[in-house]
């Protein structure tokens, strides 16, 4: 049985992510950092769903010990989903050298921690699927978060160089940049927001969780075998 792990896999996209991928018969080791009610009620719904053995392991993915722990729990990792991230909407001259540094710490030192640790056994079976995700903020930038969008922008730039240096072993990287999606992050936003945001967006709708995890699952299975170092964007056409 083919394992996956999903990083941030509690809320949002990331449960979105580890229903689908346990659909698809993998089993799911449900990362978490604070949500530790959420993932356990997730990992028990997905057992008794799938009997595959998904587990719930915590991690600040930004700590590397934390992370070294939390593969050697999770075992052998066939594909790693790195979904972890933090966001933050600030002016520029507002964001502190501390707000800058938590972002990358998480955003991005999260992914080399997991790549790192992932890699091993990865190289070793000559094969492998790692997925990172984006945002089409790091495509294209957002005003208000810069540091959010370079952090961004930054894990595309990581996808595209492992993918080169990693695919002579079999193992493929690629990244979902995701668009406007219904999740407790945009849940602040207000009707007129939502409405914008509807009118740009050609498919004139926002994006559902589920639409992020059909397309990590597409790269996560069988028919995907060559596809790496590629950005797929899931925007609605927002970005294109």
């Amino acid at each position: 049985m083919r394992t996956a792990l999903v990083t941030g896999a509690s809320r949002g996209i990331g449960n979105a992510i580890a229903c689908q991928l346990a659909a698809d018969g993998f089993r799911v080791i449900v990362n978490y950092y604070a949500s530790q009610k959420e993932a356990e009620a997730l990992v028990s719904e997905l057992n008794a769903r799938y009997p595959v053995g998904c587990a719930a392991l915590r991690a600040d993915v930004s700590d590397r010990g934390q992370v070294e722990k939390m593969f050697s729990a999770a075992g052998e990792i066939d594909v790693l989903v790195n979904n972890a991230g933090i966001a933050q909407q600030k002016l520029f001259t507002d964001i502190t050298e501390q707000d800058w540094d938590r972002m990358f710490d998480v955003d991005v030192k999260g992914i080399f921690h997991c790549c790192q640790c992932a890699l091993p056994y990865m190289i070793h079976q000559k094969r492998g699927k790692i997925i990172n995700i984006s945002s089409m903020w790091g495509q294209v930038g957002a005003s208000c978060e810069v540091h959010y969008s370079a952090a961004k922008a930054a894990v595309i730039g990581l996808t595209k160089a492992l993918a080169k240096e990693v695919g002579p072993s079999g193992i493929q990287v690629n990244c979902v940049a995701p668009g406007v999606i219904q999740t407790e992050m945009n849940a602040r936003l207000d009707e007129d927001t939502i409405s914008e945001l509807k009118e740009e967006t050609p498919l004139g709708v926002i994006g559902a969780a589920e639409d992020i995890a059909a397309a990590v699952s597409f790269l996560a299975g069988e028919k995907s075998g060559f596809i790496t170092g590629q950005v797929l964007g899931v925007n609605g056409g927002m970005i294109i």
